[in-house]
């Protein structure tokens, strides 16, 4: 009996002793992961500096952009302003003439007037489609001489 309480003893101490260096490498271990996290957060944030800071270089590219066209504008202004009102013709978009105007709104009422007033309904819209474009041409080139009459007038 004495044998077999001496070697349970034995194995008590041996293991005893063997758990406080199973704590200490626990504890390594632990550290270590707390390190390694703190490697990663601190990769993560370098990641996220220099995002910034490629940002702020595209930001102050983009002001330095719109400063450049506010400048060029500027200079266009006063280039077009020394040119003592003189107006470029290829900057003004040309329009429809009144004569043209007139035909197609002469058309138009004259359609829907001869569809209204005759029987026939296709054949009075052609008619009141072709005597409406003449008459509104005719008005509108009249506009068209006036105006024109006007201008080299002045």
């Amino acid at each position: 009996m004495k044998l077999l309480v001496s070697i349970f003893c034995s194995i008590f101490l041996l293991t005893a002793c063997n758990s406080g260096s199973n704590k200490e490498a626990e504890v390594a271990q632990a550290k270590q992961a707390t390190i390694d996290s703190m490697k990663a957060v601190i990769a993560k944030q370098a990641v996220v500096d220099s995002m910034n800071a490629v940002m702020a270089e595209r930001d102050a590219e983009a002001k330095a952009q719109i400063e450049e066209n506010n400048r060029q504008t500027a200079e266009n202004n006063a280039v077009s302003s020394q040119n003592n009102g003189v107006q470029s013709t290829a900057a003004k978009k040309k329009g429809w003439s009144h004569t043209a105007k007139g035909a197609v709104v002469g058309a138009g009422t004259g359609a829907v007037t001869g569809a209204i007033i005759n029987k026939k309904r296709g054949q009075g819209a052609i008619v009141g489609t072709l005597i409406g474009a003449g008459v509104g041409a005719g008005t509108g080139a009249i506009v068209d001489a006036q105006k024109k009459k006007k201008n080299n007038g002045n």
